[in-house]
Order: structure tokens, then C-alpha cells, then sequence
């Protein structure tokens, strides 16, 4: 009995549930049965008013007007380098995987926040100066320094008949601003004072990096002279990757990288599927670099050329990097007897690099040979830096600023540009890069604010300058692994 009184509630809203649907099928019903009627009575009644009402509605919905060829190409071209300036900055993401698997995981906290402030403050300090001094107007075309002092912490408006919107050009000349910064960040890891990197990096994309692609990009004596570098291969790369071998020097190699003796010690980085993950986010971001850059200065309205240009880039793109991996890793394999992922994962960012300057005027063909060289020199270069003892834990410099050049070189090799102007802008971005960032270090070592102390180096950086563990496990252990 008392179970069927706590039940009782139960059934009594069952049963008015019930009810309640049934009553609303019963009004649906007498509603449809009503419905031909009105509907009826409705025609009449609408037949009765159509000869009066149609000529006032045809005045009052006029056709919606068809967009011009100026306004189709002003949606395209912006929504394609926006998509393409979001892949740029996924890169970033590539980027802090590569550099954390390849090194120890004590050192993780220390190169993800690196990551972060490199596009943090790249981001503002490119939008207060950078942004100025890169792209000045035309009264500076030709020279070396130009500045246009109204893109101080402002971007231009739009003016009507131009097919590039300044905000979005904005954020993809940026998202390679930021790029470039992040290059360095893996050729000193593991030892350098994390306010000192900073200090770097004001210096990179506030004044170093937005000058050297003014001398190109923005008009200046490069450009003037007819070098080549579609989408930064000497700008970007080698500017990041020169930069990371001045930092590696100065700084000297991690602690237990040499022998008394001399001898090589390798320290293997701690995650290797984390770096393996960053390589294919690089590759994925590589289709906003270099295909997206075809839309990075439209003059005029799009046409077949543009598609067909956008196709062969992202082709020729893909075709060097599969070379560069497969060259590098094979190398490896004859060398050393087994095939090294890690070496081949740079020779697909190195074929990735030297592609990027030539993609827009080289055949599929050429490409492949572009990426199978790249990967060799990546592979060579980690063998000359190891034998000299300079310390690059990801490879940055071989990556980036070898086949960086090679790429400025092959665009007169393979893609018909001048020789003359290839070989004196190669030159001219390994010294402004090497040599800027040569002098900046030296002041922070000279002051002591460089590298840190041997006793925070074993520690490890996450505990010594940000005081944190990435992992918990250990946090718990008391320590870091290696």
C-alpha cells in the first residue's frame, strides 16, 4: 500500500500529460479541417486586391543590386589573406612543439612562455613601430631607413579603389613579424635569461626585422635593384636564423653538450611526438606563408593568373618539403646506420625555407631539386655547427638561415632572377641579422645579463625564471626529467 502511494504522483502527472496531448491533437486536427476554408476565403479576397496592389509592389522591392568586379575581388583577396594570416600564426603553435620536444622537459614552462611573449609583444610592438619603419611610403623608395611616422600605433584607412584592406594587411605582415622572432627562441634554449630574451625580442620585430623588409617588401634599395624573395625566405628566415647563430655563440653550449675532451654529447630532447606534431602544424601554417602571399599586394582585379600562381605555390610548396624530408632522413640512414625522424623532420622544414623565396617562378621539377638540396644542407650544416661546438638544440640556424640563403641563391639558379641582386641581398640580410644581434648580445654579457648560472641551468629554467613545473609528476619527484 505505501508503495503504491509514493508511486501515485507519478501516474497522476502520466496521466494529465496525456490529457494535455490529446486535447492539443484534437485542436490540430479541427484546426486542418478549417484551414481549406480560410484558405479559400484568403484567395478570394487576394484575387480581389492583386490588380490594384501590383504595380505599388513592384515599386517598392527593387532588385537587389549586382556586385562589380571591384567589390568581388576586394571580398576575395581579403578573406583569403585573412585565412592565410591565421595559418601564419598557427605556426606559432608549430613552433613551441618543435623547440619543447627537442629539448628537456625541465626547460618546457621557459620555451612555451617564449613562444607566447614573441607573438604577445611582437604583435604591439610591430603595431607601434614596426609597422612604421617596414612599409613608409613611397617618399622613401630606394633607400635604406624610411619611417612614416602616421602608422605610429595606428593603421591606415581605407581608401576606396584599393583591393587591400590596411587592417587585414596588418595582421599578416605581423603574423611574419612574429615568425621571424620566434626562430631564435630554439638556438638558445635551455640557457638563456628569459629577460634578456625579451630585451631580444623588442629589438627583433620593433627595429631589426621590420628594416631589413623595408629594403624589399616596402620598397627600399633591394627591391630597387630587382632581388627576389616572394615570401621570406631571406626577410623572415634568415633573418631569424642568423640572429639565432649570433645568440648561440655568445652564449657558448648547454652544460654536458661537450666532453672535457671535446666530444660530442648529445642531449636528446624529451618528447619527440611533440616535435614530430609541430613540423606537420608548420607545414599547415606554410599554406598561408607562401601560397597567401600571391594575395599580399594585389594591383589589380584577379584573374586566371592569380589562381593558377596560387596553385603552383602550394604545389611546389608541398613537393619541396616531402623532398627535403626524404633527402635529410636518408643521409641520416647511410650515415649513421639508422634513419634519424629528427633529422628528418628538419630536412622537411628546410626544404619548407628553401622553397619559400622561389615557389611563384620555378617548375614542380625545380622545386623537388630546391627541397632535395635544402635537406642536404640542413644535414651538413647540424654537422659543421657540432663540430664547431656551437650549440643548437633544434637546428634553427642550418633550418633557417642556411637554407634560408640557399632559397635567395636558387631563385637565380632556377627561377631566371638576377644574379647580381640575389647574391648582394643574401649577403646583406646573414650581416645585418648576424651583426645587430651580435652586438646586442654582447652588451647583455657584458653586463651580466645574458645566460644563466650554471646551478639554474641544471635546475632547469621552469623552476629557476618562472618558478613551475609543466609536469606534475615533476613537481612531485621534486625534480625535472631529462
Amino acid at each position: 500500500m505505501n508503495s503504491w502511494f509514493r508511486g501515485f504522483p507519478l501516474c497522476a502527472v502520466f496521466l494529465v500529460g496525456m490529457l494535455g496531448v490529446g486535447l492539443s491533437l484534437a485542436s490540430v486536427a479541427s484546426a486542418q479541417d478549417d484551414a481549406p476554408a480560410a484558405t479559400a476565403a484568403a484567395d478570394v479576397a487576394d484575387a480581389s486586391d492583386s490588380a490594384d496592389a501590383a504595380p505599388a509592389a513592384e515599386e517598392a522591392v527593387a532588385a537587389p543590386a549586382e556586385p562589380t568586379v571591384a567589390e568581388v575581388n576586394y571580398a576575395l583577396v581579403n578573406t583569403i589573406l585573412l585565412i592565410s594570416a591565421v595559418l601564419v600564426i598557427l605556426m606559432q603553435a608549430g613552433f613551441a612543439l618543435v623547440e619543447v620536444g627537442l629539448n628537456s622537459a625541465k626547460n618546457t614552462v621557459n620555451i612555451l612562455a617564449k613562444n607566447l611573449l614573441d607573438f604577445a609583444l611582437g604583435v604591439i610592438l610591430f603595431f607601434g613601430t614596426g609597422y612604421a619603419l617596414m612599409y613608409p611610403g613611397a617618399d622613401y623608395a630606394g633607400g635604406y631607413f624610411g619611417f612614416d611616422s602616421s602608422r605610429v600605433f595606428a593603421i591606415p584607412d581605407w581608401t576606396e579603389g584599393s583591393y587591400l584592406h590596411p587592417q587585414i594587411d596588418f595582421l599578416f605582415q605581423v603574423a611574419f613579424a612574429a615568425t621571424a622572432a620566434t626562430i631564435v627562441s630554439g638556438a638558445v634554449a635551455g640557457r638563456l635569461k628569459f629577460g634578456a630574451y625579451l630585451i631580444y625580442t623588442a629589438a627583433l620585430t620593433g627595429f631589426v626585422y621590420p628594416i631589413s623588409g623595408f629594403w624589399k617588401w616596402g620598397g627600399g634599395w633591394l627591391a630597387t635593384m630587382g632581388f627576389w624573395d616572394f615570401a621570406g625566405s631571406g626577410i623572415v628566415h634568415m633573418v631569424g636564423g642568423f640572429a639565432g647563430l649570433a645568440g648561440a655563440i655568445l652564449l657558448g653550449p648547454r652544460i654536458g653538450r661537450y666532453s672535457s675532451d671535446g666530444k660530442s654529447i648529445p642531449i636528446p630532447g624529451h618528447n619527440v611526438t611533440f616535435t614530430t606534431l609541430g613540423v606537420f602544424l608548420l607545414l599547415i601554417g606554410w599554406y598561408g606563408f607562401n601560397p597567401g602571399s600571391q594575395f599580399g599586394a594585389p594591383v589589380g582585379p584577379l584573374g586566371y593568373a592569380d589562381i593558377t600562381a596560387y596553385g603552383l605555390i602550394a604545389t611546389n610548396t608541398t613537393l619541396a618539403a616531402c623532398a627535403g624530408a626524404c633527402l635529410a632522413l636518408v643521409l641520416a640512414w647511410v650515415m649513421f646506420g639508422k634513419p634519424d625522424l629528427t633529422m628528418g623532420l628538419n630536412g622537411m622544414l628546410g626544404g619548407l625555407v628553401g622553397i619559400t623565396a622561389n615557389c611563384d617562378c620555378v617548375t614542380n621539377i625545380e622545386s623537388l631539386i630546391i627541397g632535395a638540396i635544402a635537406g642536404v644542407l640542413v644535414f651538413a650544416a647540424i654537422i659543421i655547427l657540432d663540430k664547431c661546438k656551437i650549440d643548437d638544440p633544434v637546428g634553427a640556424f642550418p633550418v633557417h638561415g642556411v637554407c634560408g640563403a640557399w632559397a635567395l641563391i636558387a631563385c637565380a639558379a632556377f627561377g631566371g632572377k638576377p644574379w647580381d641582386a640575389q647574391l648582394i641581398g643574401t649577403a646583406a640580410y646573414g650581416i645585418w641579422a648576424f651583426g645587430t644581434m651580435f652586438i646586442l648580445f654582447g652588451f647583455l654579457k657584458m653586463i651580466g645579463f645574458f645566460r644563466v648560472s650554471a646551478e639554474e641551468e641544471t635546475m632547469g629554467l621552469d623552476v629557476s625564471e618562472h618558478g613551475m613545473h609543466a609536469y606534475p609528476s615533476d613537481a612531485i619527484a621534486g625534480g625535472a626529467i631529462h
